[in-house]
């Protein structure tokens, strides 16, 4: 998502950071981890998975409750730390707000309280690239225009795979946009600038073109190994990852990550919507499993003291978790190119367990005093 992001870690806290301040970024931040919760409960059920409170009315609402719900809100929250304006911090609220709509069956109200977060988010973004103008900061307001685009678009009637691109969109162009900005310590020259941006924008128009068009999936396709292939190369992570311990761990999530990235690319690239029952599925997993839900592992350190002021400690067996969520994105890009059922069921129980595993080691290891 996000911290995904980086800039929050280096922007100073609002004026007005008093210790109850802090405390209620808390609000929407429970709001998102429960949309994530509820997010994964409904994704279990989708993969036909029968469980005890399975929420079957709440199951077409997963994409929005993993993306918009607990991402969305995740992203307004670091954003909103990152400008340091109260008017910021509308948007994770809203985002929070449309999620608990959500959760009380309300899908009408959620969208427009999501579009609503995210316009605050595009605008405190447009104020931070006004602020630092660079093309990472660019990017970074593109990536929201996409969440307004695609929200506006399911509030208009279309269904929730119909707006997933511009969803996605949202997410791959955020974690682009601030590894971008750490990049700038590799040097990149401008003709690496411009391809990053082109790349982008195919990956833009991929998603406007939306997961029905074979064309407009190989056109999203092509900049996602673009994309994955340039931040492989000037990514920080390729340096840092010759260090040790939590540097090296987050150095490990973030490259395997682009690689997440590359391989959902190649996928739109080679076996469009379509083809097969999962082909989209595989490519959609492989970004929000595989890329995004690895960058969460490799920043997780990094997003809680900068944004509750919350230090957490390292072990090293981090690692355990981290190779297991991969392997649960292995077993879902396979099991939906080959239409086993059985292995994408696994995948998402493995994709729990990873989640849980980390989460628990992060409150279990050593740690700072409190920031």
């Amino acid at each position: 998502m996000s911290r995904i992001s980086t800039t929050t870690v280096t922007a100073k806290a609002p004026s007005s950071s008093s210790t109850t301040w802090r405390r209620l970024r808390f609000i929407p931040l429970v709001a998102g981890a429960l949309a994530m919760a509820v997010g994964l409960w409904t994704g279990l059920a989708r993969l036909g998975l029968s469980l005890p409170g399975g929420m079957p009315a709440l199951a077409e609402f997963h994409a929005a409750l993993m993306i918009a719900g607990f991402l969305g809100t995740l992203i307004s929250l670091e954003r909103a730390v990152a400008l340091g304006r109260c008017w910021g911090y509308a948007a994770p609220a809203l985002s929070a707000l449309a999620a608990v709509a959500l959760f009380a069956g309300a899908p009408g109200p959620a969208g427009v309280g999501f579009l609503l977060a995210s316009g605050v988010l595009f605008a405190a973004s447009v104020q931070l690239a006004l602020r630092h103008f660079a093309l990472f900061s660019l990017v970074l307001a593109v990536a929201p225009a996409c969440w307004v685009a695609g929200t506006a678009l399911w509030l208009t009637g279309s269904s929730l795979p119909e707006v997933s691109g511009l969803w996605l969109d949202f997410l791959v162009l955020t974690v682009a946009a601030e590894r971008l900005e750490l990049g700038r310590i590799r040097q990149p020259s401008l003709m690496a600038q411009a391809v990053f941006a082109a790349a982008a924008l195919l990956v833009v128009i991929g998603g406007v073109g939306g997961p029905a068009s074979a064309t407009a999936a190989r056109v999203m396709g092509s900049g996602l190994v673009a994309c994955a292939a340039w931040l492989l190369r000037y990514d920080i992570a390729a340096r840092t990852i010759r260090q040790s311990g939590q540097t090296r761990f987050s150095a490990c999530s973030i490259l395997a990550g682009h690689v997440w990235l590359g391989i959902a690319g190649i996928i739109l690239l080679l076996v469009p919507p379509g083809a097969t029952a999962f082909s989209y599925d595989a490519a959609v997993h492989a970004i929000a499993i595989g890329f995004v839900l690895s960058m969460i592992f490799g920043h997780a350190p990094i997003i809680l003291p900068a944004v509750v002021r919350i230090r957490v400690g390292y072990r090293a067996a981090a690692y355990v978790w981290l190779a297991l969520l991969h392997v649960s994105v292995v077993l879902r890009v396979g099991g939906d190119l080959l239409e086993f059922t059985d292995l994408r069921a696994a995948s998402g129980i493995l994709t729990v367990l990873a989640l849980a595993g980390y989460a628990m080691t992060l409150a279990t290891a050593p740690r700072a005093a409190p920031a």
